[in-house]
């Protein structure tokens, strides 16, 4: 945690990071004063009792388990409390301390190489309903969160929990092998939660603060709608669910039977839902919202002025990117190529195209928040072992990453993507224009910045011939749609889930679910166009012409269960070659997170994950 730290000091400088306010938990609360403010209808009372926030639009889901987004982990983490959670020490950093647990363990190597670790849950902790919280929750939840049964997009996250590969083994056949698999995690009694890592793994108290790992009662969600409705949602952190007007708010109250209940200075959070920047920076200037999380890329300059102390541009670890459909065929009518030559050439294809894109102008003229372009979807701040940025010792390249992004590359990146595509498409060279590329469609979540980036993307493809249709849909389709693989060409972007690059790669096994890209699913499953030679890393393993599934997949594990922390970053590397070297992922640039707050609200924090805190604020009148 030192290191992450230590990391996180230097990117939020690296990014103009501002200081944000008091950070007093002392559980004392301010004597403020009090205004009421209307908010389309609703009457937002701001008496230092209530604080309204807007980070999105409706969240897809607010279970612990099934949540797959930055916006639903922040509710999430106010409504429960897992073994660790991140706290600021009394100098202000950011760490990961205990939580439901007495304390974060060391872990007790075994003679087989597993881990295994001994938590004692603190006296007093409960639901919110008032029954109490057992070990046998986590143990239950943990389970749930793993199984095939629930499918959850980060089940992989307990990868490297012992039993968890039984669990997912399968046939020839792809036929589940062994039902009654559970992972090794047993509670010995009430208040004692034992379990058992395959091997040793850095970052396991991250994950342990990380949402999947947060407990859920079994007898809650043997209800399959407990989580929508605030009558049947039962949770065990500092605020309990009191009110949700789907597509308008969320409402929390402080949750009198939380173990740390005279810590929490904030009654009540209203998550005002909204995807609309403009709206939410309306609802911030006539003070109806404290914080949004979202501002009108076009009024980014201003608002730099006009609120010097109230707009904030904060590090983050995290890439903006396109995604490519990797079954989406961009090959031209009556090409001839099949199979492995068909992919291959998609590939080159999908590269050249990522070469069309002025990363340098789409950060300082479109996005306009301190972005920096990047050249490789692990994101800057990730550092090998020796401290050096991993992104900047990726591609094996004279440059940091997979392409040169300097102002003065563009020109050179552009006339040879030009090249490469003359292979495969017709070419007017009198009018520098593609004449027979079919026609793409980009899928992007309403937002004015990812319209206003959609709109360059459909610029530059269209100087050379291109055309790029624009469709936005609503949060909730939107992730459901690109998780379907129900697009050929989508905006995404990823923050770390915990410190180190393993976050980034584990996601393109073909069985995870941010799996966008359909790596190893439908026709891509057969394609048996990738090598991998395990041999220099000390493994015993080399295939050629091979699946996804018997590379990239057998990579990630080997991965997850090397010790040797030299060679996991090598392998790690070598993860990264081989999904750039597909083409399907495009990183635009290194996230920052653009937001405003008002100087009023004392006590906010965030981490470099993209989760808020607010359960410690407080608002001065």
């Amino acid at each position: 945690m030192k290191k992450f730290v230590a990391l996180v000091l230097a990117l939020t400088m690296a990014l103009s990071m501002f200081a944000c306010g008091s950070k007093d938990t002392t559980g004392d609360t301010a004597d403020n004063g009090s205004t009421t403010t209307e908010n389309g209808g609703t009457t937002t009372t701001t008496d230092g009792s209530a604080l309204s926030v807007c980070l999105a639009s409706e969240p897809d889901t607010i279970d612990p388990a099934l949540n797959s987004t930055v916006d639903g982990a922040t509710m999430v983490a106010h409504l429960f409390s897992g073994l660790a959670t991140w706290k600021q020490d009394a100098d202000g950093n950011l760490v990961i301390a205990p939580d439901a647990a007495e304390e974060l363990v060391e872990g007790v190597v075994n003679e087989d190489g597993t881990v295994t670790y001994t938590y004692t849950l603190r006296d007093g902790l409960t639901w919110s309903d008032g029954e109490p919280v057992t070990a046998g929750d986590f143990v239950f939840a943990w389970n749930r969160a793993a199984s095939v049964d629930l499918a959850a997009d980060y089940g992989y996250m307990f990868e490297v929990v012992d039993g968890y590969a039984d669990i997912w083994e399968t046939d020839e056949a792809g036929n589940f092998v062994n039902p009654d698999a559970k992972l090794n995690v047993e509670a010995p009694n009430d208040k004692t939660i034992v379990v058992t890592l395959a091997n040793a793994v850095s970052y396991w108290n991250e994950l342990l603060a990380f949402p999947t790992y947060y407990p859920v009662r079994e007898d809650v969600v043997a209800n399959e709608s407990w989580a929508t409705d605030p009558s049947t949602y039962v949770s065990n952190g500092p605020y309990t669910l009191t009110g949700w007007e789907h597509n308008s708010v969320i409402t929390l109250t402080k949750n009198e039977h939380y173990v740390d209940a005279d810590l929490v200075t904030m009654p009540q959070i209203n998550f005002y839902l909204s995807d609309d920047s403009n709206n939410m920076l309306t609802n911030f200037e006539n003070g109806s919202w404290q914080l949004i999380d979202d501002v009108p890329t076009n009024e980014i300059a201003n608002l730099q002025t006009a609120y010097p102390d109230e707009y904030f541009v904060v590090g983050q670890l995290g890439t903006y990117y396109v995604c490519w459909n990797i079954n989406e065929d961009i090959l031209p009518e009556g090409s001839g190529l099949t199979g492995v030559d068909a992919e291959n050439a998609r590939s080159e294809i999908r590269n050249a195209i990522s070469l069309l894109f002025d990363r340098n102008y789409i950060v300082e003229s479109v996005a306009q928040g301190g972005q920096k372009p990047a050249s490789s979807f692990v994101a800057m701040g990730i550092t090998n072992p020796d401290g050096t940025q991993f992104y900047e010792t990726a591609g094996g390249n004279d440059y940091p990453g997979y392409y040169d992004v300097s102002p003065e590359a563009y020109e050179s990146n552009f006339a040879s993507a030009i090249e490469t595509l003359k292979k495969y498409y017709d070419y007017d060279e009198a009018t520098g224009q593609f004449t027979n590329f079919p026609a793409l469609t980009y899928l992007y979540n309403t937002g004015d910045s990812h319209k206003a980036i959609g709109e360059y993307l459909a610029s530059a493809l269209s100087s050379v011939g291109i055309t790029l249709n624009l469709e936005n849909q609503e949060w909730n389709t939107f992730l459901n749609s690109r998780k379907d693989g129900a697009y050929s060409i989508a905006r995404n972007g990823w923050l770390a889930d915990y410190n180190d690059p393993i976050s980034f790669l584990d996601m393109w096994t073909t069985a995870s679910g941010n799996n966008d890209v359909q790596y190893g699913k439908g026709d891509h499953a057969a394609v048996a166009a990738y090598s991998l030679d395990l041999t220099p890393y000390g493994i015993d393993y080399t295939v050629e012409n091979a699946t996804w599934a018997d590379t990239y997949d057998v990579l990630i594990s080997e991965i997850k269960s090397c010790t040797d922390n030299d060679t996991r970053y090598e392998m790690m590397h070598l993860a990264e070659d081989m999904l750039m070297e597909t083409g399907c992922i495009v990183p635009l640039y290194f996230y920052t997170d653009i937001y405003m707050l008002d100087s009023s609200v004392k006590g906010f924090y965030s981490n470099p994950l993209g989760y808020k805190y607010f359960m410690y604020c407080t608002i001065e009148g």
